[in-house]
């Protein structure tokens, strides 16, 4: 009985650990920090495209080529790489574009990651680009000025959960259902807080470069995340 229940622990054991991750993760890693990104699977086409780009290396040495403090980093464009300084970027890609996914519970909340885009007039679908992809820092909102934005911005309500987000955390809400949101910085957000702060110069362009080198994590590494995160869930929640 006893070296029963030892196999039977010993199983449970090793299903844990056996078990697959609930989520695809990323690390984009800069000289200016590093984050990790939890792909959401509501957005399955951008999460597997991401993947994709990641896992061929389309990303590694391109530079974060936009951004404005305050609003969001954007970076992923394949002519970055190994760009002049007096290069106009922001044009590149691959000969494709990703259907939108906008959902509904997904908003531009400070962190998030989202596909940029071609304008309304040449892009009425609001596809997504292939590879260029911006992460949110955004800035915090109030009542008064989330009211502004529904009513020159939006064609919806922001709902009272998001509203809660945008006055405390910071966002970009005017961004909402006009672009796809696919996926949220879980670790590391200080990288995003660095790079807005970066002096730019012409077209919104870091006067450094700041290369990436984006991996996606192993099983192994997801499983470990997924626990830690877990565990600081629980401690948040005991705190409360």
């Amino acid at each position: 009985m006893k070296k029963l229940l030892t196999f039977f622990l010993s199983l449970c054991f090793l299903s844990a650990f056996a078990a697959k991750p609930k989520n695809h993760y990323v690390k984009i890693s800069t000289n200016k920090g590093e984050v990790i990104v939890r792909l959401y699977n509501e957005t399955p086409l951008h999460r597997d495209n991401f993947l994709k780009l990641a896992k061929e290396g389309v990303y590694n040495g391109t530079i974060f080529h936009r951004v404005i403090k305050a609003f969001m980093i954007q970076g992923g464009d394949p002519d970055s790489k190994n760009a002049t300084p007096e290069a106009t970027l922001g044009n590149g890609g691959l000969p494709y574009t990703v259907p939108a996914e906008f959902r509904d519970s997904l908003f531009h909340k400070k962190g998030v990651l989202a596909a940029a885009r071609e304008g309304d007039a040449e892009n009425p679908t609001k596809a997504s680009s292939s590879t260029q992809f911006y992460i949110v820092q955004g800035k915090v909102w109030t009542d008064s000025t989330l009211n502004v934005t529904e009513a020159r911005r939006l064609k919806f309500k922001i709902p009272e959960s998001h509203r809660a987000v945008y006055k405390t955390i910071g966002g970009t809400p005017h961004l909402d259902r006009n672009y796809t949101v696919y996926g949220e910085v879980v670790k590391g957000l200080e990288m995003v807080d660095n790079i807005a702060a970066m002096p730019t110069g012409k077209g919104d362009r870091p006067t450094e470069d700041v290369k990436m080198t984006v991996t996606v994590l192993s099983k192994k590494e997801a499983r470990r995340l997924e626990r830690e995160m877990k565990k600081i869930d629980k401690k948040m929640v005991k705190t409360i």
